[in-house]
């Protein structure tokens, strides 16, 4: 039973982690931090070798610093063979690999990782959603794996 919460909460970590690559600014706001563009990176967590730069605006002022304000929905994703691609376990065909808060309670950032079986190739889509309303504002990637690296796919 720990061992399944264990594996519970390292999957939930992997799924959350993003690491800041670098911003700039785009706004200057005389009080709090300016407006930026950020650049993060993903790691897949269940297909080593593959990581996704995302960017995107980042609201400042006042309601940044404290945590109030609310983020575009724009958002630009690359995804990249950065080693070796070694999947270990079977994907789904369609998986959420990351999301992340950018309002206060209803809108999130969301990376879904595709499969794409006829071409095995990994298409890695980024898009905003809310808990009413979201936005059709979407940017897509993909990243080919070599056909001696079959994708291994769920039933």
């Amino acid at each position: 039973m720990k061992q399944a919460a264990l594996v519970l909460l390292l999957a939930a970590t992997a799924l959350a982690r993003a690491e800041p690559i670098g911003s700039v600014d785009t706004a200057f706001k005389l009080i709090g931090p300016d407006h930026k563009v950020v650049v993060d990176a993903h790691d897949d967590p269940k297909v080593q070798g593959v990581t996704c730069y995302v960017s995107r605006a980042k609201t400042g002022g006042i309601k940044g610093a404290i945590g109030l304000a609310e983020d575009k929905s724009e958002a630009s994703i690359a995804c990249r063979q950065v080693g070796p691609i070694t999947i270990s376990q079977a994907l789904p065909r369609q998986e959420e690999v990351f999301n992340e808060r950018i309002s206060l309670v209803f809108k999130r950032l969301r990376i879904v990782r595709l499969v794409d079986p006829a071409r095995n190739t990994l298409v890695y889509l980024t898009y905003s959603d809310r808990l009413v309303d979201g936005s059709p504002q979407n940017s897509v990637t993909a990243v080919a794996v070599a056909r001696e690296t079959p994708i291994p796919i769920k039933k």
